[in-house]
C-alpha cells in the first residue's frame, strides 16, 4: 500500500467513525439528562433535541455502513438453490434496483431541502435552520449508493465474495471445527 493510500486510509471509515463519535455524543447527552433532572431537579432543555438529530444521523450513517459491509437484511435463502452465475445476476441487479430507488430518493430529498424547505423552520430549542437537520437524507443515501455500486464493482468485476459480517463469523467458525475435527 503507497504512503498516500494509508494516510486516506480511515476515509474509508468515515461513516464509522462519525457513527461512533454520534452514539458516544448522544448518550453521554441523555445521561447528562437524567443526571441533571434526577439530582438537580433541572432540565438541559437542548440536550433531548438535539440527541434525537443525533439518533436520526447515527442512523441514517448507519444503514450507509452497513451497507458498506454488505449487512443489510434481504432474504437470500432461496439464492442457494441456483446456480452461482444466476444467484450472482439477481443479486447485482436487486442491489442496482436499490441503487435507482436511492437516487431517486436523493433527488426528492434534495429538491425537498433545497428548494421546497420553508428558509425560516427552525429546530424549537436550538435555532437551528431544519434544513442542515435534513440534510442527512441525501448526503446518506448518496453514501449508500456509492457504497452499494463499490460492493457491485468487488462482487461483480473483482470477484470477490461479499459476506454480510454474521455469515464471515459462521464460516469462520465451520471451518474452526472442521480443523479441529480432523486434529
Amino acid at each position: 500500500m503507497t504512503p498516500l493510500r494509508k494516510s486516506l486510509a480511515w476515509l474509508n471509515d468515515i461513516e464509522t467513525l462519525v457513527c461512533e463519535w454520534l452514539l458516544a455524543l448522544f448518550v453521554i447527552l441523555l445521561f447528562a439528562q437524567v443526571v441533571s433532572r434526577q439530582l438537580f431537579g433541572y432540565s438541559i432543555a437542548w440536550s433531548e433535541e438535539l440527541s434525537t438529530y443525533m439518533f436520526v444521523w447515527f442512523a441514517y450513517l448507519g444503514a450507509v455502513v452497513a451497507a458498506k459491509m454488505s449487512a443489510h437484511n434481504r432474504v437470500t435463502v432461496h439464492m442457494q438453490y441456483l446456480p452461482n452465475w444466476l444467484a450472482k445476476t439477481m443479486m447485482t441487479l436487486a442491489d442496482l434496483l436499490w441503487v435507482a430507488f436511492n437516487l431517486y430518493f436523493v433527488w426528492l430529498s434534495y429538491d425537498f431541502v433545497f428548494n421546497r424547505m420553508n428558509l425560516f423552520w427552525k429546530a424549537q430549542t436550538l435555532g437551528v435552520p431544519m434544513k442542515y437537520i435534513y440534510m442527512i437524507l441525501p448526503v446518506a443515501f448518496t453514501l449508500m449508493s456509492l457504497r452499494v455500486l463499490w460492493n457491485i464493482y468487488l462482487s461483480v468485476f473483482r470477484g470477490e465474495e461479499l459476506l454480510d459480517p454474521e455469515t464471515a463469523e459462521i464460516k469462520k467458525m465451520l471451518k474452526n471445527n472442521d480443523a479441529q475435527a480432523r486434529n
